[in-house]
């Protein structure tokens, strides 16, 4: 193989390695043989056939997508641990199994460019058009693309990208602005209303305690403006109870929200609450 190919034993190990520089990456694998000739014909075999990989364009000397999606499925779920919603940090796995890796997985990370991104949402649409008779919903393209991000965030973390790539979608129209559904004063008025009625004059007195549980959580919801997994996780630790003057509220950090890099914390005041 003209100086190509390698073939050698480490140490005291029984079986025979081999390796050769291709594409400006050292490349070894073990041929699992311990006879010399079945070591030298498996080793010609494999760099024959990295050759012919290399002709078509299938081997690259840098991380593939696939090694960073692999590195960022084994960080997130390990960081995000009791922090995600456990089918959100599934579904991510989900998206890249069926849908992501096929189509990148073989990629080099710098080969991943807007143009490449926009032959995916095409090749995407066209086989869900052709297997379903609709196109994807443009929620379910843009799930996929943050996680995409998500994995080429990874990539630079590890110095294996030196910058993301423009992920925006092109001709794209303005959306129209939604906001999250929440009660007028009178609908909540009516709502705290109800639960408070049903705590003076329950239905059936052995719930008594869940009712009074319910209209609680009701105000403490209304007022403190947490998430539903926010309070959730809230713990006796995350509440601090402040006295000011004659008034006593309440202050929770989960309650905080990013405001141009600064926090603020939300001060409510607090009734008969269950915390």
């Amino acid at each position: 193989m003209r100086g190509n190919l390698h073939l050698y034993k480490r140490g005291e190990g029984k079986h025979w390695q081999c390796s050769t520089y291709l594409n400006g990456k050292n490349r070894r694998i073990s041929t699992k043989e311990e006879s010399f000739e079945r070591a030298k014909d498996f080793a010609e075999d494999w760099f024959l056939e990295l050759k012919g990989k290399q002709r078509r364009g299938e081997v690259v000397g840098e991380k593939t997508f696939r090694e960073a999606a692999e590195q960022f499925l084994r960080e997130y779920e390990i960081i995000t641990k009791g922090r995600r919603n456990a089918q959100y940090v599934e579904g991510h796995g989900r998206r890249l199994k069926l849908h992501l890796l096929p189509f990148f997985g073989g990629m080099g990370l710098s080969e991943i460019s807007a143009g490449k991104l926009q032959e995916y949402r095409i090749h995407r649409r066209e086989n869900t058009i052709a297997e379903r008779s609709k196109a994807p919903a443009r929620s379910t393209l843009h799930q996929e693309i943050v996680c995409l991000r998500q994995v080429l965030k990874t990539a630079i973390r590890h110095g294996w990208l030196k910058h993301l790539p423009d992920l925006s979608e092109p001709f794209r129209s303005s959306e129209k602005i939604s906001h999250r559904a929440w009660f007028s004063p009178e609908e909540y008025r009516t709502l705290y209303e109800a639960t408070r009625e049903r705590t003076r004059n329950p239905k059936r007195k052995r719930y008594l305690w869940e009712y009074e549980q319910l209209h609680d959580y009701v105000q403490f919801m209304a007022n403190t403006g947490l998430r539903p997994d926010e309070s959730a996780r809230l713990e006796y630790r995350d509440v601090k109870v402040v006295r000011d003057y004659a008034k006593r509220s309440l202050r929770s950090r989960w309650a905080a929200s990013a405001v141009s890099g600064t926090a603020r914390a939300r001060r409510v005041r607090c009734g008969r609450f269950s915390v």
